[in-house]
């Protein structure tokens, strides 16, 4: 799972969320940001508002009183798989070293190869996504 101020980062720039079930996600606030939910129809379920809003709804909390959030509230934690969609044909190649780290390689604003490594392919994929959004 990448960091949340990575996932942050991404919304920030652009990043677009339809929420889906199997989505992770952290609740921002302050006292919730150390706690991430998964999108499903079990605990959380896409759910649309009395004004017809978009709503996260929580099913069968007990440990605190939350019924239903906008999604606004809350920062996608995207997965690899969901990384690397997002890359689409800017995204060139994904390698892991001898060394265990992985290398994204990823076409810029500029048209030139970046390549972006991290000790996990998720974190790459999210750093070749910051560069992309951010060009």
């Amino acid at each position: 799972m990448i960091d949340l101020d990575v996932a942050t980062r991404l919304r920030d720039r652009g990043l677009a969320w339809e929420p889906a079930d199997g989505d992770w996600f952290v609740i921002d606030a302050e006292l919730l940001r150390d706690q991430a939910f998964m999108l499903s129809s079990m605990v959380v379920e896409r759910a649309v508002g009395r004004r017809g809003e978009p709503l996260l709804r929580f099913n069968g909390t007990t440990e605190w009183a939350l019924d239903a959030i906008e999604p606004h509230e809350a920062i996608w934690i995207p997965r690899e798989d969901q990384l690397r969609e997002a890359l689409g044909e800017r995204f060139g190649s994904l390698v892991r070293d001898a060394e265990g780290h992985f290398t994204v390689s990823v076409l810029d604003g500029e048209g030139q190869v970046r390549e972006i490594r991290a000790p996990h392919a998720e974190d790459a994929y999210a750093g070749a996504l910051l560069v992309v959004l951010g060009s």
